[in-house]
């Protein structure tokens, strides 16, 4: 049985991740942190998980953690740099879910992050955890980058586009959308449902923090610089990720449909649709599941790419979790076959 932890875990994507390790087969969940709920029950905080998880909230102290094989780290920014390489040095592994560790410029990442990064050495060594661009490294990696929600569904719509050299670099364009989880379990007035709820915005389009992952990770498959606008919104839905892909076709004839099927036929994550069918957010909630679909208008010499996923599940926790499965060299949906909700 795997040891894990988690570090972190009072907010939506800490508790998203116990549920998803208490079903799963292979791991024992022996401690769960957060410094304003120690020492408080886990289902006085989380009823839901009343009866599955009989675990009281710690300290999350190294000691505490080091008889872990594994720690989660459902940590605001800033937090895992400083705590993760103590741990890394005792030989415990890291999965981080925050952005701490997904770029590999550390001026880069103080200038979108606001602070100086306190472990830079670390930035080379982690391995970006896109199951479905980095398999072979993840498998022997002890630290793994968790790929942010709006990154996942981006790069998976863009990736066999850039792969085939089907694309111009500097023409592409998410305009992308997230359900008000994505925004984290803190209070803010902006996330208040009085403020969020019959409304429909967008923000950050000056530059989001996630432009910089998003831009990283496709220049890795990319002939050419990337030049992409990314614009997020703030859906009134409490999950989901819609993104809308746009970029200029270099190829006359190419099927962008059949290109799709042969780059993700084999992936347990990726579904893509039928051709003319449109994914809806509702159809993955719940699940570890991005499902895509990819269109040229009219013939014409546009691909436009829909990808959803549940930005706490595909785009936080349950990629995590596959990560994790692929480390321990278990199937690759171990504990994440669940089934989309619906309604």
């Amino acid at each position: 049985m795997i040891r894990a932890g988690i570090v972190g875990a009072t907010g939506y994507t800490g508790v998203e991740l116990m549920r998803l390790l208490s079903q799963h087969p292979e791991v024992e969940l022996v401690t769960v942190t957060s410094r304003v709920e120690q020492g408080k029950p886990v289902s006085s905080v989380f009823p839901s998980l009343r009866g599955v998880i009989d675990l009281c909230f710690s300290e999350p102290d190294t000691a505490g953690l080091s008889g872990c094989d594994l720690v989660f780290f459902a940590t605001p920014n800033g937090t895992a740099m400083r705590q993760a390489p103590e741990l890394l040095e005792r030989g415990v592994k890291v999965i981080d879910l925050s952005a701490d560790f997904r770029l590999k410029d550390k001026d880069e990442w103080k200038q979108w992050y606001g602070q100086r990064h306190a472990c830079p050495d670390y930035l080379s060594r982690a391995v970006y955890g896109l199951p479905e661009m980095n398999r072979a490294e993840i498998r022997g990696a002890q630290l793994i980058a968790n790929p942010g929600c709006y990154p996942t569904a981006i790069q998976l719509g863009f990736l066999p586009l850039l792969e085939n050299d089907l694309v111009a670099p500097d023409s592409l364009i998410a305009d992308a959308k997230s359900g008000i989880s994505g925004a984290g379990r803190k209070a803010t007035l902006a996330t208040q449902f009085c403020e969020s709820g019959e409304s429909f915005s967008a923000y950050s389009a000056n530059g989001h923090r996630h432009l910089p992952e998003i831009k990283q990770g496709l220049s890795a498959v990319s002939r050419g610089k990337i030049d992409l606008v990314f614009i997020p919104h703030l859906l009134p839905i409490i999950r989901g990720i819609h993104a809308t892909l746009y970029a200029r076709l270099t190829e006359p004839d190419v099927d962008i449909h059949g290109i799709f099927e042969s780059r993700y036929g084999d992936e347990p994550c990726v579904d893509v649709l039928p051709p003319g069918e449109h994914p809806g957010t509702a159809s993955v909630r719940g699940s570890n599941m991005c499902r895509i679909s990819a269109f040229r208008p009219q013939n014409g010499n546009t691909a436009v790419i829909l990808a959803v996923e549940d930005n706490l599940v595909k785009g936080a926790a349950g990629q995590a979790v596959q990560n994790m499965n692929i480390i321990y060299r278990l199937d690759e949906t171990t504990g994440l076959t669940h089934v989309a909700l619906s309604p």
